[in-house]
């Protein structure tokens, strides 16, 4: 299991098959233009929310055609399409659906928010944005090659200059020299360098081990004989003691962020926020950059688009075409209990209770929706997850999108934690391109489904990712909640670039009830991420159930497939059968071969409770062995494989359209 493996940690946190040769030609294409008889609203830049919302009289701000949208809706008897033309629209607050407010499409028809043009060679360069444009920038008095911006109370996690990401100044490791001492409220060194940081309030220590990173802020330091005492946020200092277990992750850092102090390396920013209401951005230029003339936007909003219903009371029928949404931070590691997590999950504390599991959320979430349709959009420069869908949210299609460059993961979808039931049922996840995700919150997945029924993930591509590819499995046992879901034909590769002890499918829990309605991994091609000490291409861990891994390529992974058989509590891997697939069946050196394909760990003898042991009722057939020399060379030589790697990943439609190389 990824996410705490001992009893200790364990304590601390709480039907129709769709075939391998399915079509996906009846999948909404990026093509698809828009119905001539669709009754239309207009919104531009130039335009007035005091106009009509036609072509020639657009409205100003896609808030406003929503409330058009909401007069109209009762009387639809076509899809209603509010076209937004070219340019940026800044948000002064998300977009706020809701079944309740009236923001479903009716009568059969839905209402669609897209790009003018739409599926044309004219289509239009939309953004919703939630960031401020930041201007007046003038060289810095006290740091060398810095400049400095005034901006008000803002308050961001994120900075973004030219298009691209800035880096906070960090230093890595412990940030000064000398030893450390992990104490109840922090730390004690005989270094006095942290004595010397400036605004010790705004520092942050990252801890990344395994597969987890988390944070927590400074509180304060002071004196401590000739050295410091660096006292961490409370209650951020014991939830993360207790999560991950010992001292020994705890005092070596991975880095330390947000100061001035720190290396002043191009591309790094710091937001002075000592005079409350005065805040300031300094950056350090890049070579070629004149911050007299660059683009430079914080985030402000935390959400761009939320839609919610209510129960029996879905947001119904609502589709969004052809748009970026950009430039959303997300504030809640600031907060005194920062951030103790992994998994793309982390701790809040409750009164007289064990902490409370939550979830990185969405900046576009769709919480209780269905036959919601996300077509051709991009998802970039994002402070949480790219896109939610939840709560009971069934029969939604995500088709045609592009994620990258977001903090935490890309897509998540089911029954998100502190939930544990839920049903979310008929989603699709397809033909979309997820790349360089988990830019601030490593231990996240590209495609997170947490526990639904009838879920198809096919044809997306995932790849340069910190930890892994595509997960499908709740974070606690939740039984008897998964069946029906096929990942199918995707292609995955560069993944745990940072963090090990995941993988490219990464399966965890019970997955159905027999091989009828349990999981079905298949045409997926999983390659090229042979990164740390353990990573499984196809990785079965703790109490996998019930899972068919079929015409599957695998290959260059520390391991091919496996996982860990937890015996402990009744939690083995078992019922997996292995038909028909190309793999090169890596196996690290510290695991003993068996004598069946795959890498499975031993059970610890003087440990029970944390090791693994031996899987259930696995089943082997038809699979074919490439050599680990050169296993993509042969392969391509391999007609039957090639054609695998051929199928995978977004189909040929889509992928000029996703700007694929």
């Amino acid at each position: 299991m990824a996410f705490l493996r001992t009893r200790t940690r364990a304590a601390v946190v709480v039907a129709t098959v769709w075939t391998v040769g399915m079509s996906m030609a009846a999948a909404p294409s990026p093509a698809a233009a828009t119905p001539d008889a669709a009754a239309q609203l207009y919104v531009a830049p130039w335009g007035k929310d005091s106009w009509p919302g036609t072509a020639d009289r657009p409205f100003a701000t896609p808030a406003r055609a929503q409330q058009a949208v909401r007069a109209r809706a009762a009387g639809m008897t076509s899809d209603l399409v509010v076209n937004l033309r070219g340019g940026t629209y800044t948000l002064k607050a998300p977009l706020r659906l809701s079944e309740a407010a009236g923001d479903s499409g009716r009568n059969g028809h839905r209402v669609i928010y897209q790009a003018y043009g739409y599926g044309t060679p004219r289509q239009e360069r939309v953004t919703f944005s939630g960031g401020r444009e930041i201007s007046g920038w003038r060289p810095d008095g006290r740091l060398k090659g810095f400049w400095r911006a005034d901006v008000g109370g803002l308050d961001t996690r994120q900075l973004y200059v030219g298009d691209r990401r800035a880096a906070r100044l960090t230093r890595e490791g412990a940030g000064f020299p000398g030893s450390l001492k992990v104490t109840k409220t922090g730390y004690v060194t005989d270094s006095a360098v942290p004595r010397t940081w400036r605004n010790p309030r705004d520092v942050e220590f990252v801890y990344r081990s395994g597969y987890v990173e988390g944070r927590c802020g400074v509180a304060g330091v002071s004196a401590s004989g000739r050295g410091s005492a660096v006292t961490m946020d409370q209650p951020c200092w014991d939830l993360i003691q207790a999560l991950y277990g010992g001292a020994e992750l705890l005092k070596e850092p991975a880095a330390v962020e947000n100061s001035t102090s720190f290396a002043h390396r191009p591309g790094s920013w710091y937001l002075d926020r000592s005079r409350p209401g005065h805040h300031q951005l300094l950056y350090l230029p890049r070579p070629g950059e004149d911050m007299r003339r660059a683009r430079v936007v914080a985030p402000v909003l935390q959400s761009l688009v939320t839609g919610t219903g209510r129960p029996g009371r879905p947001l119904h029928d609502i589709g969004f075409r052809g748009l970026t949404f950009a430039h959303a931070t997300w504030l809640a590691p600031n907060e005194p209990a920062g951030f103790p997590a992994a998994w793309s999950m982390y701790l809040r504390p409750r009164k007289g209770e064990e902490p409370e599991l939550l979830t990185v959320p969405g900046t576009v979430a769709f919480r209780t929706a269905e036959r919601i349709s996300l077509e051709g959009n991009r998802f970039t420069h994002l402070g949480a997850q790219a896109l939610e869908l939840s709560q009971n949210s069934s029969h939604n299609v995500v088709d045609g999108n592009v994620i990258t460059d977001v903090s935490d993961g890309g897509i998540l979808l089911g029954v998100v934690p502190p939930a544990v039931q839920g049903t979310n049922r008929g989603n699709r996840i397809t033909n979309n391109w997820i790349h360089r995700t988990g830019a601030e919150y490593r231990a996240s997945s590209a495609i997170w489904d947490t526990a639904t029924q009838d879920t198809t993930i096919a044809h997306n591509q995932v790849n340069d990712v910190p930890y892994t590819g595509i997960l499908s499995g709740p974070s606690e046992d939740l039984r008897g909640v998964m069946h029906g879901n096929r990942i199918l034909d995707n292609r995955v590769f560069a993944t745990n670039r940072l963090l090990v002890d995941g993988g490219g499918i990464y399966l965890r829990g019970e997955q159905g009830t027999s091989y009828a309605d349990g999981a079905v991994i298949s045409g997926n091609a999983v390659t090229d991420s042979k990164y740390g000490i353990w990573n499984v291409g196809i990785y079965t861990d703790d109490s996998s159930k019930w899972v068919t891994v079929d015409r599957n390529v695998v290959h260059d992974y520390v391991a091919s497939i496996g996982g860990c058989s937890e015996e402990w509590g009744d939690r083995p891997v078992q019922n997996v059968r292995y038909r028909g697939n190309f793999w090169d069946d890596t196996v690290p050196e510290w695991v003993e071969r068996r004598d069946f394909p795959g890498a499975w760990p031993p059970a610890d003898q003087q440990n029970p409770d944390e090791g693994c042991g031996d899987p259930h009722d696995l089943e082997f057939s038809g699979n074919t062995l490439l050599p680990p020399r050169n296993p993509g060379q042969a392969c391509a030589a391999d007609a039957a494989c090639a054609a695998v790697v051929a199928n995978s990943g977004p189909q040929a439609p889509y992928r000029r359209s996703l700007g694929m190389p």
